[in-house]
């Protein structure tokens, strides 16, 4: 007979350190990989944090995405930013929109995209030495950089960003925002791209989102509504999920000044190291993925949850398992592993990796290469991180070369 123990408070303490996950989260690991969680609003799910059960609820059919938008589940975070989102969706909804974007992201696609992001990262550190020292790595570089990739792909004008970023910094919020603050961002960035596909579809480009919207039109594969979600979650997952990669790449690298050097003398092993920092690198506070509901009875390390049950994979610390690899806590940037879960896996696996992984990849190149004395400015604990983000984001990261 299983004990039974009780539910550990939801979220946990905050870790000690950027770089790792917290104690808790190593202990439950270790000693209670399917634990019952508590929400402060009295409900509960089950918390998952091994490896292998990680990657078998984001995998197997059983474990319904769809269901968790139901009302009586919990919701950790990022609850209303997935309602009628394809990050909501099981198939075969999710299937039949995932395939009117996909083709944007092949790798052949993002190949073909790279010299464009090379000339990108040169305009923009070209800009960055003319600012002068200390300069804004986030303002002038990590937030960019992306934006400008994404909206040339998606067809919408750089120049809003600040205007779009805002109101996607309350959607992805959790704790912070209000319900009605974060539907109220949602409501700016519908509106927004309403109008934007109304010009397109008066002027269409050579642009994703012309092509969403003959889809909509033309062979009524998608609704309207769809088709602006659908703009909608590319836009933001495009652009900010990349911009923090960057920040906290960077941080890490010169938290580990010896990894740092390997990588500036073997500057070939980049896309290998970008591997790596995606599983090192503790992306969001609380490290968690969406959650999903089980469809039937399952067991996961010998733990027989009902059908019903809501699971919260925990991929940050699913990525610190030593079954995955020796000396998980260890950053190496020359390892050889790409069995990681930093971009997900099954149907919901990042549509955007191929993308995200090219844009890393010249955004360490380019500052590595041509700015290789480049150092953050003031130290880890005195930078100013944005409250609530599910996604750790930061206020400016002051730099020097």
């Amino acid at each position: 007979m299983t004990e039974h123990r009780a539910p550990v408070d939801f979220p946990l303490p905050p870790p000690g350190s950027i770089f790792h996950p917290g104690v808790e989260l190593a202990e439950l690991q270790r000693d209670r990989p399917v634990a019952e969680f508590r929400l402060a609003d009295g409900s509960t799910g089950w918390l998952v944090t091994r490896y292998e059960d990680v990657r078998t609820v984001l995998v197997d059919p059983r474990f319904s995405r769809a269901e968790a938008n139901k009302p009586g589940v919990p919701d950790p975070g990022l609850g209303q930013a997935t309602t009628d989102s394809i990050l909501g969706m099981d198939p075969p909804e999710h299937t039949r929109l995932r395939r009117l974007v996909a083709g944007a992201f092949t790798v052949r696609r993002v190949e073909a995209l790279r010299p464009r992001v090379v000339e990108m990262v040169d305009e923009l550190i070209d800009r960055l030495v003319k600012l002068g020292q200390p300069a804004d790595l986030v303002e002038n570089f990590s937030l960019p950089l992306p934006v400008r990739v994404i909206c040339e792909l998606l067809g919408v004008p750089a120049e809003d960003r600040h205007e779009f970023h805002g109101w996607s910094d309350v959607v992805l919020s959790d704790s912070t925002a209000k319900p009605e603050e974060i539907q109220a961002g949602f409501g700016h960035l519908s509106a927004y791209f309403q109008k934007l596909i109304a010009v397109k579809r008066e002027r269409p480009a050579d642009d994703l989102m012309t092509a969403l919207i003959a889809a909509r039109d033309d062979r009524d594969r998608l609704s309207e509504s769809e088709l602006v979600r659908l703009c909608l979650t590319v836009l933001i997952a495009g652009h900010e999920t990349t911009a923090n990669q960057i920040n906290m790449f960077l941080l890490t690298l010169h938290q580990f000044p010896d990894q740092l050097a390997r990588l500036q003398e073997r500057p070939e092993s980049i896309p290998q190291a970008v591997e790596e920092l995606m599983r090192f690198v503790q992306l969001g506070a609380g490290g968690v993925g969406l959650i999903r509901v089980a469809t039937e009875e399952v067991e996961l390390s010998g733990v027989r949850l009902p059908a019903g049950s809501a699971i919260l994979p925990v991929t940050a610390i699913a990525n610190r398992d030593p079954a995955l690899v020796s000396d998980p806590d260890r950053l190496d940037v020359l390892r050889s592993n790409g069995a990681h879960l930093g971009f997900g896996a099954g149907v919901h696996h990042c549509l955007g990796a191929q993308l995200a992984r090219m844009e890393l990849q010249e955004a360490l190149r380019g500052l590595l290469g041509r700015l290789p004395s480049l150092r953050i400015d003031v130290p880890v604990d005195e930078l100013h991180f944005k409250e609530g983000m599910i996604v750790r984001s930061l206020h400016a990261l002051p730099v020097r070369w």
